[in-house]
């Protein structure tokens, strides 16, 4: 029969190893991924308003349209157009060219929404993960997207890495993680999908994953995001 002393043996292991297990948990998700070495280019970002220029020409003559974007342009578009923390850049761009691009920046981010997965954080909407980004750069890799974002929680800055497919259905922003991590800490999918489905059900937040109206699809093809007009 085991003996008192034995009790607070045990006792005492499992209290240090889940203290230490805590200390690993918390140091990992202290400790940023690395991000993805993309560059920036201002002629990029002027290349990206004169293809959605160009595609809204070919649209209104009665021609398809379609935009393919590069990562250095996609990076550079974003970099010029997102108003992020601590940024004093305005989105400058007309309704029908900035749409687009920014609606992915959104979902690679807020499927990506990262206060959403953290505790006390369920009600954010796009506007609060938005305010608390501080840096975005996306990769894409086939037909993934990849995006690494860092975000201030509550003074400390955290990353947050998303990969997933990207696609619309009925009319809508659709994004589906295939894997993540919080700082270096790997989240499991089940965390991912129920972070995603949350998103997508907010009234707030599906409203402004909304695609505009002459926006039938947006996806990852070959590593260049693909946005097709109606």
């Amino acid at each position: 029969m085991p003996t008192p002393t034995l009790y607070k043996t045990l006792y005492r292991i499992l209290t240090w190893s889940s203290l230490a297990g805590l200390v690993v948990v918390l140091a990992l998700v202290l400790r940023k991924s690395p991000a993805p070495d993309v560059s920036y280019d201002p002629a990029a970002a002027a290349r990206v308003e004169q293809k959605f220029a160009a595609a809204d020409q070919a649209k209104a003559s009665g021609q398809p349209a379609q935009v393919q974007l590069d990562r250095t342009e996609l990076n550079s578009y974003l970099a010029q157009n997102l108003q992020l923390q601590g940024s004093s850049q305005q989105r400058t761009a007309t309704p029908s060219t900035a749409a687009p691009p920014a609606n992915p920046a959104q979902t690679g981010e807020s499927g990506a929404n990262p206060l959403a997965g953290i505790p006390g954080a369920d009600g954010a909407t796009l506007e609060d993960v938005q305010s608390s980004v501080k840096d975005v750069k996306v990769d894409m890799d086939g037909d993934l997207v990849k995006a690494h974002v860092i975000f201030d929680f509550h003074g400390q800055d955290l990353s947050l890495e998303l990969d997933g497919h990207l696609g619309s259905q009925d009319g809508y922003l659709k994004f589906e993680p295939v894997a993540g991590k919080l700082g270096s800490l790997p989240l499991p999918q089940s965390m991912l999908d129920s972070v995603v489905e949350k998103m997508m059900a907010s009234p707030e937040n599906r409203e402004k994953l909304k695609l505009p109206d002459d926006i039938s699809d947006i996806q990852i093809q070959n590593g260049q995001a693909v946005v097709s007009y109606k």
